[in-house]
C-alpha cells in the first residue's frame, strides 16, 4: 500500500511513517506543508492519504483544501483526515464527496496503533472512519438551523451512530435493543430526511453527511 502523509510536526510525521512502514505500507512521500501536499498526491496518486488539516504557511486549512483539490482530479483518491480539529467547511465538501474512501479522526482521541492502521486500511479500501467526536460537531453545527426537528431523540442517537460507520447490528448492540427496532428507526429517518435507506455502511454514512452538507 503507498501512502502519501502530510504532517507539519518533524516527529510526528516521522513516526508516523515508522510506523506505516512496520505495517507493510510505503510511504512515498511525507510532506509538512500545504503548497507541497497537492502536487505530491498528483505525483504518487497514493492508495491512501494521511492529511492533517492545518499546515504551513497559513495553518489553517492547507491540508484539507489540497486534499479536495486532488480529490477534483484523482475521484475517488481516499483521503484520511488525521488532526486536533474539525474544520467544518471543507470536512463536508470531503466527506460528501461521494466517491472512494474517506476518513476523519482527531489525534488525540486514536487510542492504540491498531485502531489508527485499521482505519488507514479501511478508508484504503474505500471505506469510511469517523470519530464520533467530528460526527457530534457536525451534527452539533446543523443543529443551530433546527434541519433534524422531525426527528425523534433515539432517531438522532440512530443516525448519529450510523454516520460512525456503524452497522445495524452495532447500533443494536450500542443502544441494548433489536436489529428490528434500529431498522425501523433508519426507516423513519430516512423517510424523515428524503434520504433513499441503503444496507451498505460506507453509502449510509456518506448519505447522512451529504445532509448535513445541504
Amino acid at each position: 500500500m503507498h501512502v502519501v502523509i502530510a504532517e507539519d510536526l518533524a516527529l510526528l510525521r516521522d513516526g508516523l511513517t515508522r510506523l506505516l512502514q512496520a505495517f507493510d505500507c510505503q510511504v512515498v512521500a511525507a510532506v509538512d506543508n500545504g503548497p507541497a501536499l497537492l502536487p505530491a498526491l498528483i505525483e504518487h496518486r497514493p492508495d491512501v492519504a494521511v492529511v492533517d488539516v492545518r499546515l504551513p504557511p497559513t495553518f489553517t486549512d492547507e491540508g484539507l483544501q489540497a486534499a479536495v483539490a486532488a480529490r477534483a482530479q484523482i475521484p475517488g483518491l481516499p483521503v484520511l483526515v488525521l488532526s486536533q480539529h474539525v474544520e467544518q467547511l471543507y470536512a463536508r465538501e470531503l466527506l460528501t464527496d461521494g466517491t472512494g474512501g474517506v476518513g476523519y479522526l482527531l489525534k488525540d482521541r486514536v487510542s492504540n496503533v491498531a485502531q489508527f492502521i485499521d482505519a488507514v486500511r479501511r478508508v484504503a479500501d474505500g471505506g469510511t472512519v469517523m470519530d464520533p467526536e467530528v460526527v457530534a460537531q457536525l451534527l452539533a453545527r446543523r443543529r443551530h438551523d433546527d434541519p433534524l426537528a422531525d426527528l425523534t431523540p433515539r432517531e438522532r442517537e440512530v443516525l448519529g451512530h450510523m454516520a460512525e460507520g456503524r452497522s445495524n447490528a452495532a447500533i443494536a448492540g450500542k443502544l441494548f435493543v433489536t436489529e428490528k427496532a434500529i431498522s425501523k428507526h433508519i426507516n423513519s429517518i430516512f423517510t424523515k430526511l428524503g434520504l433513499p435507506p441503503s444496507d451498505d455502511d460506507n453509502r449510509r454514512v456518506l448519505a447522512v453527511l451529504a445532509y448535513l452538507n445541504s
